[in-house]
């Protein structure tokens, strides 16, 4: 069975690269009818919080990649860890090492000072030595110093890297805490992981963790290193190219999905197929069609493509997430129309749900139009129109097509253009001179609403 495992540090939030790196992983695991597993490798004790891990699971949550198994958490798992140590020691893979920090510092210093690439020199890997007195050691790999380390990468294909290149890492710290590579590779082995699918910065880390993995006589996974995301302007991916945090889009009035279909095609494609949905993933997604080059993060391309799912968005959804940006802003919802209807006509017209509150604002609370709009639209013309316009209004049905006739017969009436009745009407309501066709927006709006708003915006107009 196919079993694949998203392993984020929590030192800060779930970015862009993570959530495609965990879509990936999900895709590929639902795809085969595998397993999905979350792990938290929280060993950087300085850099990892809770309110991270936090973020990380939330992010999870609002994308819907739900995981078969997890959170594991490395610091409950030390225990684990030594026991591997201990294999590693008594079958002569591993070594201990009582090098201080500053030994080391000057082992690199000579180095690089004779143009050599700084690594451990290997001088406690076989020594006879006597151990110094109170120093606790790190434990090192005994990495082999001939042959190479060869696997297939699943995007990058064959990979070969010289043992010679490779220095005899360390695994536990001196506290007792896994590194990284040791970290991964037990917990990937004891968690029977297939599909090791992560960023391509991991790509050298790979031959260390084969080495460990063929000292414990254990199997290899297969590994997938997925090119990393990068600004439109060729540089890493930053917060000012808006790679921000997953949570941050959700905040920002973005669809789950949309950012879901806009990840997946960040460096992935199943032909030309731009608008997909989830089940259409899991149906078509394969590690041999992610791209070896490194995708661009495009802000318009995600805005564009959350602009389509809002428009095929249920009002009744779309409600629910609009309300809280609503009553943010000071929005009376129960003295308004249906939020529902309200979402459903303003929808094709905004990019995010924020904008659509933005958008729906005025159906809530009335919005004072600029001094230009009224010096515009509020004239001593159009005030006979309006005013012929409310005593019709009064008379009819409230619906759309009423309420159009009724404009209408005020506009033939006066020998006016539609214009200039419907745009101060549309202002007067609204305080806007951009919204949906009037009659349906009044309509939404309420007669007792609408004429409540046309008598206070007529006591402004220029007297005849």
């Amino acid at each position: 069975m196919v079993r694949t495992r998203f392993a984020p540090s929590p030192t800060g939030y779930l970015h862009i690269g993570g959530a495609r790196t965990a879509l990936f992983s999900w895709a590929f695991a639902r795809r085969h009818g595998g397993k999905f597993i979350l792990r938290i490798e929280d060993t950087d004790l300085e850099r990892s919080t809770a309110q991270s891990t936090q973020a990380i699971l939330d992010g999870m949550a609002w994308l819907g990649l739900d995981y078969d198994e997890g959170p594991f958490y490395q610091m409950q798992r030390l225990e684990r860890y030594h026991e591997a140590a201990e294999q590693l020691l008594n079958s002569g893979d591993a070594y201990y090492c009582y090098c201080s920090r500053e030994e080391l510092d000057a082992m690199r210093e000579r180095q690089r000072a004779a143009g050599l690439k700084p690594r451990y020199d290997g001088r406690w890997r076989d020594s006879k030595e006597t151990p110094p007195a109170g120093v606790k050691p790190v434990v090192r790999l005994k990495n082999p110093v001939e042959g190479v380390v060869a696997f297939n990468d699943l995007v990058k294909g064959e990979i070969t890297v010289a043992n010679s290149e490779l220095d005899d890492l360390v695994l536990l710290r001196a506290d007792g805490v896994p590194t990284y590579n040791f970290g991964v590779v037990i917990d990937d082995l004891d968690m029977d992981i297939t599909h090791v699918i992560r960023g391509d910065d991991h790509v050298n880390n790979t031959p260390r963790q084969i080495n460990i993995l063929r000292a414990l006589r254990a199997p290899t996974p297969q590994y997938a290193h997925v090119p990393m995301i990068l600004g439109a302007d060729g540089e890493r991916l930053s917060k000012r190219h808006g790679a921000v945090s997953v949570m941050q889009y959700h905040e920002d009035g973005y669809l789950p999905e949309a950012l879901i279909n806009y990840l997946a095609r960040l460096g992935w494609s199943h032909g030309d197929e731009e608008i997909f949905s989830r089940e259409q993933l899991v149906e078509w997604f394969d590690l041999a069609a992610i791209n070896r080059s490194p995708a661009k993060f495009n802000p318009e391309k995600l805005q564009w493509l959350n602009q389509q799912y809002l428009k095929n968005a249920d009002g009744g959804r779309l409600a629910e997430l609009v309300k809280p940006f609503l009553e943010a802003d000071g929005c009376n919802m129960a003295a308004g129309p249906d939020l529902a209807k309200v979402a459903n006509l303003l929808k094709e017209r905004v990019s995010t749900v924020a904008e659509l509150a933005d958008a729906a604002v005025y159906f809530f609370r009335p919005l004072e139009p600029s001094e230009e709009l009224k010096t515009q639209y509020f004239t001593a013309e159009a005030k006979p129109a309006i005013l012929d316009l409310r005593n019709r209004l009064a008379l009819i049905e409230w619906e759309s097509n009423a309420i159009q006739g009724a404009i209408k017969g005020a506009t033939t009436a006066h020998g006016l253009k539609l214009s200039k009745v419907a745009m101060p009407l549309r202002v007067m309501v609204t305080g806007e001179a951009q919204t949906p066709a009037i009659n349906v927006v009044l309509e939404l709006l309420g007669r007792e609403e609408t004429f409540k708003r046309m008598d206070e915006r007529l006591a402004v107009f220029p007297v005849d």
